[in-house]
């Protein structure tokens, strides 16, 4: 599946949004490669995927195409990772018609809370919630890639 990536990240102030989720799901991924394209596996519970992701030139937008594979082939793929491997739980909570993605860290990041808002187009800007704090869209310490290599 191929589609254009269109989100905005924020740091999260509180727990608010856990009694607002309608479902948490364990997330493990790996990057195999990143530069200008990313190269991504993802553990979704039980569900495996592959992921491409094109530069961003903006902060907020970029190509992405995701493919499922199998266990035995994530398996496989995840020693090749360059890096640490990301862990988290992300909770998926609705808010005026949109899903904000929120994600608390396990590894390599422990603590951290950051919550992404996939948007329709870029000019769209969502009223939000009050237990989102800065923005820090852009910012390349809060993207998993940067994480996965850095820590």
């Amino acid at each position: 599946m191929m589609h254009k990536e269109i989100e905005r990240k924020y740091l999260v102030r509180s727990n608010a949004f856990e009694a607002l989720a309608q479902k948490q799901i364990h997330i493990r991924q790996a990057y195999l490669c990143g530069n200008k394209i990313t190269l991504r596996i993802r553990q979704w519970d039980e569900q495996f995927l592959l992921t491409v992701k094109g530069p961003s030139h903006d902060g907020i937008s970029r190509i992405e195409v995701e493919k499922p594979i199998s266990h035995d082939e994530f398996e496989a793929l995840l020693p090749l990772a360059e890096g640490h491997i990301i862990e988290k739980i992300r909770y998926l909570v609705p808010w005026n018609g949109l899903t904000i993605e929120v994600d608390k860290f396990i590894s390599p990041r422990k603590g951290l809370v950051l919550a992404e808002i996939e948007l329709p187009d870029e000019q769209t800007k969502p009223e939000l919630p009050p237990w989102l704090g800065e923005e820090v869209t852009g910012q390349p310490e809060y993207y998993n890639a940067y994480m996965a290599k850095n820590g």
